[in-house]
Protein backbone atom coordinates (compact mmCIF):
# COMPACT_ATOMS: atom_id res chain seq x y z
CA UNK A 1 0.00 0.00 0.00
CA UNK A 2 1.57 3.26 -1.01
CA UNK A 3 1.45 6.93 0.29
CA UNK A 4 -1.21 8.09 -2.03
CA UNK A 5 -3.69 4.96 -1.82
CA UNK A 6 -3.96 5.58 1.47
CA UNK A 7 -4.69 9.63 0.91
CA UNK A 8 -7.23 8.89 -1.56
CA UNK A 9 -8.76 6.08 0.37
CA UNK A 10 -8.40 7.17 3.72
CA UNK A 11 -7.60 10.68 4.15
CA UNK A 12 -9.81 12.11 1.43
CA UNK A 13 -13.22 10.31 2.36
CA UNK A 14 -13.10 11.24 5.89
CA UNK A 15 -12.26 14.86 4.76
CA UNK A 16 -15.37 14.51 2.93
CA UNK A 17 -17.55 13.36 5.01
CA UNK A 18 -16.38 16.15 8.01
CA UNK A 19 -17.81 18.56 5.46
CA UNK A 20 -20.73 16.54 4.72
CA UNK A 21 -21.31 16.73 8.25
CA UNK A 22 -20.27 19.92 9.76
CA UNK A 23 -21.26 21.94 6.74
CA UNK A 24 -25.17 20.70 7.48
CA UNK A 25 -24.72 21.67 11.19
CA UNK A 26 -23.33 25.00 10.43
CA UNK A 27 -25.84 25.87 7.44
CA UNK A 28 -28.65 25.25 9.58
CA UNK A 29 -27.64 27.00 12.15
CA UNK A 30 -26.52 30.06 10.28
CA UNK A 31 -28.26 29.42 6.64
CA UNK A 32 -31.59 28.33 7.95
CA UNK A 33 -33.70 30.86 5.55
CA UNK A 34 -31.55 29.12 2.64
CA UNK A 35 -32.60 25.73 3.61
CA UNK A 36 -34.40 25.29 0.76
CA UNK A 37 -34.77 23.87 -3.09
CA UNK A 38 -35.17 27.05 -4.47
CA UNK A 39 -38.59 25.81 -6.20
CA UNK A 40 -38.93 27.43 -9.63
CA UNK A 41 -42.45 25.59 -10.58
CA UNK A 42 -43.91 29.33 -10.50
CA UNK A 43 -41.35 30.19 -13.65
CA UNK A 44 -42.02 27.13 -15.43
CA UNK A 45 -44.30 23.78 -14.57
CA UNK A 46 -45.08 21.79 -18.49
CA UNK A 47 -41.46 20.60 -18.33
CA UNK A 48 -41.17 20.07 -14.41
CA UNK A 49 -44.57 17.89 -14.27
CA UNK A 50 -42.08 15.49 -15.98
CA UNK A 51 -38.51 15.91 -15.26
CA UNK A 52 -38.82 16.32 -11.42
CA UNK A 53 -40.65 13.26 -10.63
CA UNK A 54 -38.97 11.16 -13.15
CA UNK A 55 -35.70 12.49 -11.81
CA UNK A 56 -36.55 12.20 -8.33
CA UNK A 57 -38.39 8.22 -8.32
CA UNK A 58 -35.11 7.64 -10.35
CA UNK A 59 -32.34 8.70 -7.86
CA UNK A 60 -34.44 7.29 -5.53
CA UNK A 61 -33.99 3.76 -6.66
CA UNK A 62 -30.40 3.96 -7.38
CA UNK A 63 -29.62 5.28 -3.79
CA UNK A 64 -31.55 2.46 -2.87
CA UNK A 65 -29.88 0.20 -4.73
CA UNK A 66 -26.85 1.33 -3.80
CA UNK A 67 -27.55 0.87 0.14
CA UNK A 68 -28.22 -3.30 -0.71
CA UNK A 69 -25.08 -3.06 -3.25
CA UNK A 70 -22.85 -1.42 -0.41
CA UNK A 71 -24.48 -1.80 2.63
CA UNK A 72 -25.66 -4.97 2.81
CA UNK A 73 -22.90 -7.59 2.62
CA UNK A 74 -22.81 -10.82 0.21
CA UNK A 75 -23.29 -13.14 3.18
CA UNK A 76 -26.38 -11.80 4.16
CA UNK A 77 -28.01 -12.00 0.86
CA UNK A 78 -26.72 -15.28 0.13
CA UNK A 79 -28.15 -16.50 3.90
CA UNK A 80 -32.14 -15.76 2.87
CA UNK A 81 -31.70 -17.38 -0.68
CA UNK A 82 -30.79 -15.06 -3.10
CA UNK A 83 -28.10 -16.54 -5.33
CA UNK A 84 -25.45 -14.34 -7.19
CA UNK A 85 -26.93 -14.97 -10.14
CA UNK A 86 -30.30 -13.45 -8.78
CA UNK A 87 -28.87 -10.56 -7.19
CA UNK A 88 -26.80 -9.60 -10.63
CA UNK A 89 -29.79 -9.89 -12.36
CA UNK A 90 -31.90 -8.00 -10.18
CA UNK A 91 -29.11 -4.78 -9.89
CA UNK A 92 -28.55 -4.98 -13.69
CA UNK A 93 -32.25 -4.34 -14.82
CA UNK A 94 -33.31 -2.78 -11.59
CA UNK A 95 -30.50 -0.11 -11.72
CA UNK A 96 -30.67 -0.07 -15.75
CA UNK A 97 -34.51 1.45 -15.64
CA UNK A 98 -33.95 3.60 -12.81
CA UNK A 99 -30.77 5.00 -14.29
CA UNK A 100 -32.46 5.56 -17.19
CA UNK A 101 -34.87 8.02 -15.94
CA UNK A 102 -32.72 9.72 -13.63
CA UNK A 103 -30.46 10.42 -16.34
CA UNK A 104 -33.34 11.67 -18.65
CA UNK A 105 -35.21 13.40 -15.82
CA UNK A 106 -31.51 15.60 -14.97
CA UNK A 107 -31.36 15.97 -18.96
CA UNK A 108 -34.59 17.53 -18.89
CA UNK A 109 -34.02 19.74 -15.92
CA UNK A 110 -30.56 21.19 -17.39
CA UNK A 111 -32.47 22.03 -20.14
CA UNK A 112 -35.32 24.02 -18.74
CA UNK A 113 -32.92 25.23 -16.33
CA UNK A 114 -30.91 26.55 -19.53
CA UNK A 115 -33.76 27.83 -21.89
CA UNK A 116 -36.30 29.17 -19.48
CA UNK A 117 -35.27 32.72 -18.52
CA UNK A 118 -36.29 33.13 -15.28
CA UNK A 119 -35.42 29.86 -14.21
CA UNK A 120 -31.34 30.25 -15.85
CA UNK A 121 -31.66 33.95 -13.52
CA UNK A 122 -32.37 32.09 -10.46
CA UNK A 123 -29.17 29.65 -11.24
CA UNK A 124 -26.54 29.90 -8.52
CA UNK A 125 -22.62 28.53 -9.35
CA UNK A 126 -23.20 26.46 -6.70
CA UNK A 127 -26.32 24.77 -9.26
CA UNK A 128 -23.87 24.72 -11.31
CA UNK A 129 -21.03 22.79 -9.84
CA UNK A 130 -23.33 20.36 -8.04
CA UNK A 131 -25.26 19.64 -11.84
CA UNK A 132 -21.91 19.01 -13.31
CA UNK A 133 -20.67 16.73 -10.29
CA UNK A 134 -24.29 14.79 -10.07
CA UNK A 135 -23.96 14.46 -14.12
CA UNK A 136 -20.11 12.93 -13.55
CA UNK A 137 -21.19 10.74 -10.63
CA UNK A 138 -24.56 9.18 -12.60
CA UNK A 139 -22.21 8.98 -15.98
CA UNK A 140 -19.67 6.80 -14.23
CA UNK A 141 -22.19 5.04 -12.55
CA UNK A 142 -24.28 3.75 -15.77
CA UNK A 143 -20.84 3.31 -17.10
CA UNK A 144 -19.77 0.36 -14.69
CA UNK A 145 -23.19 -0.77 -15.07
CA UNK A 146 -23.17 -1.40 -18.67
CA UNK A 147 -19.33 -1.63 -19.27
CA UNK A 148 -18.56 -4.28 -16.36
CA UNK A 149 -21.90 -5.92 -16.31
CA UNK A 150 -23.08 -5.52 -19.40
CA UNK A 151 -20.42 -5.86 -22.28
CA UNK A 152 -18.12 -7.15 -19.66
CA UNK A 153 -15.12 -5.35 -20.61
CA UNK A 154 -11.85 -5.59 -19.14
CA UNK A 155 -13.22 -8.85 -17.64
CA UNK A 156 -15.36 -9.61 -14.35
CA UNK A 157 -14.93 -7.79 -11.54
CA UNK A 158 -17.37 -8.28 -8.67
CA UNK A 159 -17.42 -4.96 -6.41
CA UNK A 160 -18.97 -6.46 -3.36
CA UNK A 161 -15.92 -7.90 -2.56
CA UNK A 162 -13.86 -4.59 -3.40
CA UNK A 163 -15.81 -1.45 -2.98
CA UNK A 164 -18.53 -2.61 -0.77
CA UNK A 165 -15.86 -4.23 1.86
CA UNK A 166 -13.80 -0.59 1.86
CA UNK A 167 -16.76 1.89 1.77
CA UNK A 168 -18.05 -0.40 4.83
CA UNK A 169 -15.26 0.25 6.52
CA UNK A 170 -15.16 3.98 6.41
CA UNK A 171 -17.80 3.79 9.39
CA UNK A 172 -15.79 0.97 11.31
CA UNK A 173 -12.59 3.11 10.80
CA UNK A 174 -11.66 -0.56 9.35
CA UNK A 175 -10.71 0.92 5.71
CA UNK A 176 -8.67 -1.40 3.28
CA UNK A 177 -7.22 1.21 0.87
CA UNK A 178 -5.77 -2.19 -1.05
CA UNK A 179 -9.26 -2.95 -2.10
CA UNK A 180 -9.87 0.48 -4.24
CA UNK A 181 -6.44 0.47 -5.22
CA UNK A 182 -7.01 -2.82 -6.98
CA UNK A 183 -10.50 -1.73 -8.28
CA UNK A 184 -11.24 -0.60 -11.80
CA UNK A 185 -10.60 3.19 -12.64
CA UNK A 186 -14.28 3.32 -13.40
CA UNK A 187 -14.96 2.68 -10.05
CA UNK A 188 -12.17 4.20 -9.14
CA UNK A 189 -13.34 7.77 -10.43
CA UNK A 190 -16.89 6.58 -9.58
CA UNK A 191 -15.81 6.45 -5.86
CA UNK A 192 -13.76 10.32 -6.23
CA UNK A 193 -16.70 11.75 -7.92
CA UNK A 194 -19.06 10.83 -5.65
CA UNK A 195 -16.80 11.74 -2.29
CA UNK A 196 -16.68 15.17 -4.00
CA UNK A 197 -20.45 15.35 -3.65
CA UNK A 198 -20.97 14.62 -0.71
CA UNK A 199 -18.28 17.11 0.26
CA UNK A 200 -20.30 19.77 -1.67
CA UNK A 201 -23.80 18.78 -0.60
CA UNK A 202 -23.94 20.88 3.15
CA UNK A 203 -23.40 23.98 0.44
CA UNK A 204 -26.06 23.32 -2.88
CA UNK A 205 -29.60 22.89 -3.21
CA UNK A 206 -29.27 19.47 -2.65
CA UNK A 207 -29.90 19.87 1.53
CA UNK A 208 -33.65 19.55 0.61
CA UNK A 209 -33.68 15.98 1.06
CA UNK A 210 -33.35 16.07 5.05
CA UNK A 211 -36.49 17.83 4.94
CA UNK A 212 -38.62 15.88 3.02
CA UNK A 213 -41.99 15.89 4.31
CA UNK A 214 -42.28 12.94 5.90
CA UNK A 215 -44.21 13.66 8.56
CA UNK A 216 -47.52 14.21 6.23
CA UNK A 217 -47.81 10.41 5.83
CA UNK A 218 -48.80 9.72 9.50
CA UNK A 219 -50.19 13.33 10.15
CA UNK A 220 -53.65 13.31 11.09
CA UNK A 221 -56.54 15.04 8.70
CA UNK A 222 -57.03 18.49 8.36
CA UNK A 223 -61.23 18.47 7.80
CA UNK A 224 -62.09 21.48 6.11
CA UNK A 225 -65.24 22.81 6.43
CA UNK A 226 -67.43 25.34 4.52
CA UNK A 227 -68.79 28.28 6.69
CA UNK A 228 -72.52 27.61 7.78
CA UNK A 229 -75.34 30.00 6.41
CA UNK A 230 -76.47 31.36 9.64
CA UNK A 231 -79.91 33.31 9.62
CA UNK A 232 -79.25 37.35 8.82
CA UNK A 233 -75.23 36.60 8.05
CA UNK A 234 -74.07 38.35 5.21
CA UNK A 235 -72.73 36.09 2.33
CA UNK A 236 -69.34 36.25 1.38
CA UNK A 237 -68.72 37.64 -2.07
CA UNK A 238 -65.94 35.31 -4.14
CA UNK A 239 -63.12 37.03 -5.50
CA UNK A 240 -64.11 36.81 -9.29
CA UNK A 241 -67.79 38.16 -8.73
CA UNK A 242 -68.49 41.34 -10.24
CA UNK A 243 -68.41 44.50 -8.06
CA UNK A 244 -71.29 46.86 -8.86
CA UNK A 245 -70.73 50.57 -8.00
CA UNK A 246 -73.16 53.20 -7.28
CA UNK A 247 -73.13 55.75 -9.80
CA UNK A 248 -71.81 59.02 -8.24
CA UNK A 249 -74.35 62.31 -7.65
CA UNK A 250 -73.07 65.64 -8.86
CA UNK A 251 -73.86 68.87 -7.13
CA UNK A 252 -74.42 70.31 -3.72
CA UNK A 253 -77.39 70.27 -1.52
Amino acid sequence: MTTTDTVLWVVIPYVCLAFFVLGHVWRYRYDKFGWTTRSSQLYESRLLRWASPMFHFGILAVFLGHVMGLGIPKSWTEAVGMTEEVYHFLAVTIGAVAGVCTVVGMVLLIYRRRTVGPVFSATTRMDKAMYLVLAVVIFLGMWNTVAGSILNLGGHYDYRDGVSVWFRGIFRFDLHPELMAEAPLGFQLHGMAAMLLFALWPFTRLVHVFSAPVGYLWRPYVVYRAKPDRLGARASRRGWDRVERRPETSGRR
